[in-house]
């Protein structure tokens, strides 16, 4: 008897943890937002933390998707993120930009402005309706393949918006690639146009960040396509005594590789978001 009812108290006390466990969790929206620039309305995910509706005010991490990817990419691969939130009292942002947008203003089709949509209108929209830190110190930017390319790119762009930025399997420089992923259908041809690729390549744009002007992680497997960019990129960064994390590890483009990247950039944003 004694035995059968200390199995009972502890099914109980499993309930009872799992259901507090669950009252207080990440809360994922999908919401509508606006861009002006491009006249439409475009979808994105937001993760608030369970500690949201306490009357703070929190940091927030936008992650961009790669090629081919969407809004959803990042609750579907890596759901791992709803607890990182959590844990680190922020808000996460999963931008969509279109399967093939760069995350750049295309010179080609005035359609395609996505750099202004989220490097300005969708900050902009998620201060306007979450309790954010509306100022560098409380945003960071990253992502991967392409969105590791744009999240670099915009920080670099707009330091005065973002106070850190990463990367995960950044295509960092486009023009080893001029054939690739639609790039040709935003810039026009790498041969026609090679000023353009040169200007939207995140290696070339160094020259725009100062030493500690942004806090910096850049991860990418040794197997990875993008490898002898994103050390090249390190290579510039040093001599142009930019500080920054670079973590090279096994692996290759691919979604468990980034599932694993993702706990390192989010705790460096995490450090950075409480340093004194």
């Amino acid at each position: 008897m004694k035995v059968s009812l200390i199995k009972k108290l502890l099914l109980c006390i499993c309930v009872i943890v799992f259901y507090v466990s669950n009252l207080r969790a990440s809360t994922v929206d999908t919401i509508l937002t606006t861009s002006t620039a491009m006249k439409k309305q475009i979808k994105a995910v937001v993760i608030l933390p369970d500690t949201y509706k306490s009357g703070e005010r929190f940091p927030v991490v936008y992650l961009l998707h790669g090629y081919g990817g969407s809004y959803a990419y990042f609750t579907k691969v890596t759901p791992a993120i709803k607890a990182l939130a959590d844990q680190y009292k922020m808000i996460l942002v999963c931008a969509d930009a279109n399967v093939s947008s760069w995350y750049l203003d295309s010179p080609v089709d005035p359609k395609w402005k996505y750099e202004t949509y989220v490097a300005t209108e969708l900050v902009n929209w998620i201060d306007q309706h979450y309790s954010t830190i509306a100022n560098r110190s409380g945003r960071a930017i990253t992502g991967l393949s392409m969105g590791g390319h744009g999240a670099l790119s915009l920080a670099f762009k707009h330091s005065d918006t973002f106070g850190a930025a990463g990367s995960m399997s950044g295509g960092v420089d486009i023009r080893p690639f001029p054939d690739n992923w639609l790039i040709s259908e935003r810039l026009g041809t790498q041969a026609s146009f090679p000023d353009r690729w040169k200007e939207n390549s995140v290696v070339e744009n160094i020259y725009r960040i100062k030493a500690n002007l942004l806090s910096l992680i850049i991860d990418c497997g040794k197997d990875d396509f993008f490898y002898n960019v994103n050390m090249e990129l390190h290579e510039r960064l040093l001599y142009a005594n930019i500080p920054h994390d670079f973590i090279i590890r096994p692996g290759a483009h691919t979604s468990t590789y980034w599932a694993n990247s993702i706990t390192f950039q989010l705790l460096y944003f995490n450090n950075f978001f409480n340093k004194k």
